[in-house]
């Protein structure tokens, strides 16, 4: 029998966008719209941390607030072992994601208490609010209810008060003379800085078409043949008259650099979205954004080959001992120079 054929993979194959990759894994994304989990990639491709840990990471981060999340009660949960679960939480607690705090209850009891935090990269470096604004403080004459643990008995029913603390004397600025405009209060600064552009941030300018120093007839003649020849490699690049005559420029100016048209070719047509809607527009971007540097110039290859060489005395091997030493002609080593010097002079006497 043939193998079975999943036609819903297929259709959603069909919709990837871009080319397959012929190896590695493929994604098939669909949006989550209930019973989801954010995950960072810090965590999910954390280099330290084992799958284990990861996978218990994310089980934590996926259970609702006040479960359980002992060793006992996540080995009741998962497949893994205590051991293993025990191990998984020292590697997080090691790298911060978790955390066991001790507190003491009213009644002298001691708890643990087990907070985890998904980035805890982002504890590091908290970003201070304004005084005014980090805790709003009640009025002197306000009540505020307290709740009483079960075991306590309050002396009275009604709500209890709760004083507030005096605050710290300063200086008071002088006030300011009449008839003199007073300036409204400084924004506070935002608790979060915007790191993305929003979408009606204006976009920078597009870079020009490339020109060459000096459009002459011959360039003009080989741009267009190229433009026009192009949809013959690449069927999706079939360009218009208008698009030959707007982009002849800035073939002119690679072709100016030196650039061979095969390469060209290449450095336009490799590698283009899927499906390709403005093959213009692709062209006069890669056309702009990859113009090669213009060829050097006489002086500058003559300024190259006129700069000092250094000279590497070669190794040579001693014709009486064999050992290897540097000396721009072959012949003897220094110790046996000494001894041959020595041995002459011993016979001269």
């Amino acid at each position: 029998m043939d193998t079975q054929q999943n036609t819903a993979l297929a259709r959603a194959l069909a919709e990837v966008p871009g080319p397959l990759p012929t190896r590695g894994v493929i994604h098939i994304t669909i949006p989550h719209t209930e019973r989801f989990t954010v995950v960072g990639n810090h965590l999910a491709q954390h280099p330290d941390l084992s799958c284990t840990a990861v996978g218990i990471a994310v089980r934590i981060q996926s259970l609702p607030q006040g479960t359980e999340v002992g060793i006992k009660a996540l080995a009741a949960r998962c497949k893994e072992g205590e051991k293993r679960i025990a191990a998984a939480l020292r590697e997080l607690e090691a790298h911060g994601y978790l955390q066991r705090i001790r507190d003491r209850l009213h009644g002298k009891k001691v708890i643990t208490r087990t907070v985890f935090c998904n980035q805890p990269t982002a504890l590091l470096h908290p970003r201070s609010r304004p005084a005014a604004e980090a805790r709003p403080q009640p009025a002197a004459s306000a009540a505020v209810p307290v709740r009483m643990p079960a075991g306590v008995h309050a002396a009275a029913p009604g709500p209890v008060r709760v004083p507030v603390p005096a605050p710290v004397p300063t200086a008071a600025p002088p006030p300011p003379p009449e008839g003199v405009p007073v300036a409204p209060p400084a924004p506070s600064a935002p608790l979060f800085e915007r790191r993305v552009p929003p979408p009606t941030a204006p976009k920078a300018p597009r870079r020009p078409l490339p020109q060459p120093g000096e459009l002459t007839p011959e360039l003009v003649r080989a741009a267009t043949t190229f433009l026009s020849d192009l949809h013959r490699h690449a069927p999706q690049f079939t360009l218009s008259e208008d698009d030959v005559r707007r982009l002849v420029p800035g073939v002119a100016a690679w072709l100016e650099r030196a650039a061979r048209p095969d390469a060209i070719r290449r450095a336009l047509t490799d590698d283009p979205p899927h499906p390709l809607r403005h093959p213009a527009k692709l062209l006069a971007h890669r056309l702009t954004e990859l113009l090669p540097p213009a060829p050097p110039g006489v002086d500058d290859l003559t300024a190259l080959a006129a700069r000092p060489r250094v000279v590497v005395t070669p190794f040579q091997t001693c014709d009486d001992c064999d050992r290897a030493f540097r000396s721009p002609t072959p012949g003897h080593c220094r110790d046996c120079r000494e001894t041959r010097a020595a041995a002459y002079a011993q016979a001269a006497a």
